[in-house]
């Protein structure tokens, strides 16, 4: 079997009740969980307060919380981890901007906040909730920008997930940021 091919097996596995192929999954996966986090936290002084690996541990007992996991492939699972480190992030910022006694969120473009650094934690609660608003209006649209920014996935690999042609998936994104651009700095 081929990595990927690997990983959605031993999902499949776990998904139904295999608890040893959870323990076979992590060190295949764990890499590119922390890629993932480095990514988050590329930004030195962000990673001097939430290190990728605490990111990494942090989204993975959130994963391995979840009673009876529903994962569908490689793809949903990484989709679902990005989604569970975006949540850690937001949490740590949002103790960060309390623990600074940090009342408003300051209006931000979508081009500062996709650094996505810790020390930018206004911008990525308000990205959160921006996020949060669009899922009501369009879940797909959020769903890309969180696989695209958050998932660090490819266009190829969003429009296989979500099974939709890149066309749509870039079309999409664009409108979706755009939405997002005009919710980050729409007047209080």
């Amino acid at each position: 079997m081929t990595p990927p091919e690997e990983v959605t097996h031993l999902l499949m596995e776990w998904k139904g009740g295999n608890k040893q192929a959870m323990d076979l999954l992590v060190p295949i996966v764990y890499d590119e969980l922390h890629r993932l986090a480095q990514t988050y936290l590329r930004d030195e002084r962000a990673a001097a307060t939430l290190q990728p690996t605490a990111l990494v541990n942090e989204a993975y007992l959130r994963l391995v919380a979840q009673k009876m996991p529903d994962w569908e492939s490689r793809s949903h699972f990484f989709g679902v981890a990005a989604h569970l480190m975006r949540q850690v992030l937001v949490d740590h910022a949002r103790r960060h901007r309390s623990a600074k006694r940090g009342s408003g969120l300051p209006k931000a473009s979508l081009d500062d906040v996709l650094g996505f650094g810790v020390e930018k934690s206004n911008d990525i609660v308000a990205l959160d909730d921006a996020l949060n608003a669009l899922a009501e209006v369009d879940e797909r649209k959020a769903k890309i920008v969180d696989l695209r920014f958050f998932g660090g996935f490819s266009v190829e690999e969003i429009a296989q997930a979500l099974d939709i042609s890149t066309a749509t998936v870039g079309r999409e994104q664009r409108m979706a940021e755009a939405w997002l651009y005009r919710e980050l700095n729409r007047a209080t």
